[in-house]
């Protein structure tokens, strides 16, 4: 690491330090994502190999516990549909067609709840966001996990 570059621990010290420039949840969410689209494909191209046929990749962002202004998202794959929870986001790769269809992101809880608390004030390019949101409280997005899957929709045995 070079010397005169700053640590992680640093930057988040002093960013703690400062006054938040937002207390927006959407908007701290949208900050975090640098790499993301390249480390969602890097994780399809590293999976491939692994799995015989469709696969999902998912997407779970982490607040450090020592450094709360600090987010990091871990990428994996797996061979079944995570159920939905927050700071999740789910794309299904289909092997047949080579595509990747992104299927939801579900924000932190904070965002959830400022997202439906203020769902008429919501803008046009947060209303995606915000149809997640309110599929997730009411449990589609849980319904069309178990249908992914195979399942049943009232228990957890596969359908015939």
């Amino acid at each position: 690491m070079p010397k005169n570059r700053p640590t992680v621990g640093k930057i988040s010290s002093d960013l703690s330090l400062k006054a938040p420039e937002t207390r927006n949840p959407i908007d701290l969410e949208r900050a975090m994502h640098g790499d993301y689209v390249k480390n969602v494909l890097n994780c399809v191209d590293s999976h491939r190999n692994q799995y015989l046929g469709d696969f999902f990749v998912v997407v779970i962002t982490k607040r450090e516990p020592l450094m709360q202004n600090v987010l990091r998202n871990y990428f994996f794959a797996r061979a079944s549909c995570p159920t939905p929870d927050y700071d999740q986001a789910v794309y299904h790769f289909k092997r047949n067609d080579d595509l990747l269809n992104f299927l939801w992101v579900i924000p932190s809880k904070d965002a959830c709840l400022h997202l439906r608390e203020h769902a008429s004030e919501v803008e046009p390019s947060e209303w995606q966001l915000l149809d997640f949101v309110l599929k997730f409280a009411d449990g589609t997005l849980y319904k069309e996990s178990k249908k992914l899957n195979n399942e049943a929709s009232d228990s957890a045995l596969l359908n015939q």
